[in-house]
């Protein structure tokens, strides 16, 4: 059998952790809590994790769950809920083509017209004003601070703040998340009056300020009172919040690396909600099943796929959509997302999962490939092959049909080994590898795999602009840009994408999003096996918190609306 279900049979050291498991942060019972929380008794207080040590607010690097943290302290103008759509958080309104905020023009420019509430604070009572955005912009368009920036940054010709509370912004090109910025997703506010003077004055030290951390000040339902590095940060409601003052006085977010620890302190009650990917699937269904107090929900996250080689393929069939199509045939996706992924995901018949708010308007699009490996069979012979007495096929000069699967890390070690077997079975030869740890970093040897690779990848809208050719990794950019694994360079693909963020009104941008879609499942460039999934492990007693549900969102976006239940 090709692939066994895996259980974790250390439970009994888990359930032996269980029983000596202590709080991972600060204790519950505090005396120096805000005069507002002096009632310690009837204080809402949550603890939740994160499965690693946060490095703190600055961007660059970060670990799964940083985002939901950020999004608890720092407030946009707008916040992506769970169904991909824009909300006002600190404007008045979202822009949009009809309420005339956003204007575009004959020759593609575009002008967004921001209005911001009366009402929004910084967390130090300093008002948020239109200047602090202008000021964010200016460091992330900063080529010395490139951890601050954003591919979209390179449209942005000009920001001007007619008033406090108004903003305007000049867009060069067209691009169809304008409306996202100055959010979690790209140019999240930074206080022009704390930062400013370390910005113009010893730039080079603006990332190493304690601000990013212990002193954080942001414009979030939450405000940092404790970080202590490698332990946890306690959160505690900002009361000034522009959306009301959270329903929860406190969220203790605990840094717990180790995922047998962390599932512990689940089942004992020391965590009640987990922030970001913080157990694999396998072990929060092993959790799932032994908590009486909570639950897990799930959002997808990314897709697993296979990147064909589209530069110099071995053997060279790899390069004819009829053989592509045949393997994909030749894959009982359907058990690989029953038994990797629990049976909580569909098979990966489109690049856009079915939690994208799109997805319906583009499903009749997809082009879809059904386990039949007599099919598929049947496919390989009509391009001149047959099986010879050892049940794999041979070309005409009897040379044995081989290709080669790579993967890196843990992520896609179960899918390689099941993808092997079902080609294999089909009469493929196949060689699985499992990319060395010393390759890992040596770029011309990871972009020049001779026939397939299979990784976990971005699948929300954002990332087509990944498999545009121009991020494809070739010798005249020292192989360096990635994102189109496939090096699949084919001028018409390119010009969809390119026509998909330049097109603003959203029924003519999904048309061409289906477009995109079809050209994906028809010519195959990427083959999407499963979607991968994000598990949260939640409190039964934590109320309007989920799992994030589509990747440009983040979990924590409507946490001033999260309750706690009697």
């Amino acid at each position: 059998m090709w692939l066994r279900k895996q259980r974790n049979v250390l439970w009994l050291v888990l359930a032996l952790l269980v029983g000596c498991a202590g709080p991972a942060g600060p204790s519950s019972q505090r005396t120096d809590v805000p005069d507002g929380m002096r009632q310690t008794t009837s204080a809402k207080r949550v603890t939740a994790a994160i499965a690693g040590e946060s490095p703190g607010f600055a961007p660059g690097e970060s670990i799964p769950g940083d985002d939901a943290l950020h999004a608890l302290a720092n407030a946009g103008l707008v916040v992506i809920d769970d169904h991909g759509e824009p909300l006002a958080q600190l404007a008045e309104a979202v822009p949009t083509l009809e309420n005339g905020l956003w204007k575009v023009f004959p020759d593609g420019h575009m002008e967004l017209t921001w209005k911001m509430r009366a009402d929004a604070r910084w967390q130090d009572g300093a008002p948020f004003i239109a200047d602090d955005l202008v000021f964010t912009t200016t460091v992330g368009q900063d080529s010395d601070l490139p951890s601050y920036g954003h591919e979209a940054y390179r449209s942005v010709e000009r920001i001007q703040a007619s008033d406090p509370r108004t903003l305007t912004i000049q867009w060069k090109d067209p691009y169809i998340f304008a409306n996202h910025m100055f959010s979690h997703v790209f140019a999240s506010p930074l206080p022009r009056h704390i930062l400013e003077n370390t910005y113009v004055e010893n730039k080079e030290s603006f990332t190493e300020l304690p601000y990013w951390s212990s002193e954080y000040v942001g414009t979030g339902p939450f405000q940092v009172r404790e970080w202590v590095l490698g332990s946890h940060v306690v959160l505690t409601a900002f009361d000034d919040f522009a959306l009301g003052r959270p329903k929860i006085d406190e969220i203790d977010v605990r840094f717990i690396s180790d995922t047998t620890t962390l599932a512990a302190n689940i089942l004992a009650g020391s965590v009640e909600l987990t922030l970001g990917r913080a157990l694999d699937l396998d072990k929060a269904i092993q959790v799932r099943d032994q908590w009486r107090d909570g639950t897990m929900d799930i959002g997808f996250k990314s897709w697993i796929a296979i990147f064909p080689q589209f530069v110099n393929p071995n053997p060279p069939i790899i390069a004819d959509v009829r053989f592509r199509r045949a393997l994909l045939h030749a894959i009982d996706r359907q058990q690989l997302a029953d038994t990797i992924q629990g049976g909580l995901v569909p098979v990966a018949h489109s690049y856009l999962n079915p939690s994208e708010p799109e997805y319906r308007e583009i499903e009749g699009s997809i082009v879809r490939y059904d386990y039949d490996v007599r099919k598929a069979g049947q496919m390989i012979e009509a391009l001149g092959l047959a099986k010879g007495p050892d049940g794999t096929f041979r070309d005409s000069t009897g040379e044995h049909l081989s290709v080669e699967i790579r993967t890196i890390g843990v992520t896609a070690e179960k899918a390689i080994l099941a993808v092997t077997d079902f080609w294999q079975r089909a009469g493929i030869a196949t060689q699985p590898v499992t990319i060395p740890a010393a390759r890992t970093r040596d770029t011309e040897y990871r972009a020049t795999f001779p026939g397939f690779q299979i990784f976990q990848n971005p699948n929300d809208i954002n990332g087509l602009l990944r498999l545009h050719s121009s991020n494809a990794p070739l010798p005249e950019n020292n192989f360096r840009v990635t994102g189109n694994h496939s090096r699949y360079l084919i001028p018409e693909f390119d010009a969809l994408i390119e026509k998909l963020f330049a097109t603003i009104p959203r029924q003519e941008r999904v048309q061409v999003l289906g477009q995109v879609v079809h050209h994906i499942s028809d010519q195959l460039n990427v083959m999407g096996l499963y979607y991968g999934v994000e598990p949260a492990m939640i409190t039964n007693r934590l109320q309007q918190a989920g799992a994030r549900k589509v990747q440009t969102s983040v979990q924590s976006w409507n946490a001033h609306e999260w309750e706690l239940s009697s």
